[in-house]
């Protein structure tokens, strides 16, 4: 057996739609779109949620409520244990050599670290946030957290 005798299953393979092509092609003379109006028409279509000039249900229904969504805080999370492999004892830590490794990326206001993992090291971290697991895990090995000034 060669490669130039393996063929698809039978079924696997039909022609294509030849929409638009005349009665023969199995689709009609209106390619299965019916007689005009604006679903016959080429590039035809409505928006989603458009109702044919009928105010839509989106903007029928009464609003209430507020959702805090577009003026949250967005706080860039690490956790501790990677701090272990990438700074030596010793060393303080801010939010600019978290970037420089990799443990911070994109636009955020305020960075947090989280306790996962183990801290061996004394290291010295200069942060907006520390949940209280981290703190702890850090001035066990012998560092501090603390807020930077502004």
């Amino acid at each position: 057996m060669n490669l130039h005798s393996y063929s698809p299953n039978p079924g696997a393979k039909h022609r294509n739609k030849r929409l638009g092509c005349g009665e023969s092609s199995g689709h009609g003379k209106t390619s299965c779109k019916g007689n005009k109006g604006q679903k016959a028409r080429s590039g035809s279509g409505t928006r989603v949620g458009f109702e044919g000039g009928q105010m839509p249900l989106h903007r029928r229904l009464p609003k209430r409520g507020f959702n805090n969504y577009d003026f949250r805080d967005k706080v860039a999370v690490f956790n501790v244990g990677d701090l272990d492999d990438l700074f030596d004892a010793g060393v303080t830590i801010d939010e600019s050599a978290l970037r420089t490794v990799g443990l911070v990326n994109g636009r955020c206001d305020s960075v947090k670290a989280l306790g996962v993992g183990d801290v061996t090291k004394a290291l010295h971290l200069v942060i907006a946030n520390a949940s209280a697991s981290a703190r702890e895990k850090i001035e066990k090995a012998g560092g501090s957290v603390q807020a930077p000034t502004a």
